[in-house]
């Protein structure tokens, strides 16, 4: 029996893809509490992670070797806006709507791309961020 010349080379090509790819989970492990929103990154973030929801800053909780989850807790069920930026990463989406139920949380896939950048000198720092009352938001492994 005489195999056909692509089967090999699809053979090869579907073991290469298959390594290279590295699988994010497409739905959480366990149910997410009401007024949890989790935004899950494809990628480590190394940070530091600024967040605005419903246009004030939320401070954030870094992690000094990186994370692939950010868990914003204590939220109101209702609509919220948010907006993810980094000096380091860059976010898609990086802004948009969320919509809280009262009886579960958000579960949000987060692509991260590195982004390269040459600065000369040191940024100006941040402000301080204001937060909202009950709000918390910390990066996770």
């Amino acid at each position: 029996m005489k195999l056909h010349p692509l089967v090999p080379a699809l053979l090869v090509l579907g073991a290469i893809s298959f390594l290279g790819c590295r699988k994010v989970p497409l739905t959480p492990k366990s149910p997410i509490q009401a007024g949890t929103v989790v935004f899950r990154f494809t990628h480590k973030v190394q940070g530091p992670v600024e967040l605005s929801l419903d246009g004030a800053r939320i401070p954030v909780q870094q992690q000094p070797k990186g994370a692939t989850s950010l868990v914003v807790k204590g939220l109101a069920s209702g609509k919220h806006r948010f907006f993810l930026t980094s000096q380091r990463e860059t976010f898609s989406p990086d802004l948009g709507e969320l919509d809280m139920g009262t009886d579960h949380g958000v579960y949000q896939i987060t692509l991260v791309q590195k982004l390269n950048a040459v600065l000369y000198g040191k940024p100006d720092p941040l402000p301080t961020a204001e937060g909202l009352a009950g709000v918390t938001a910390t990066l996770v492994k």
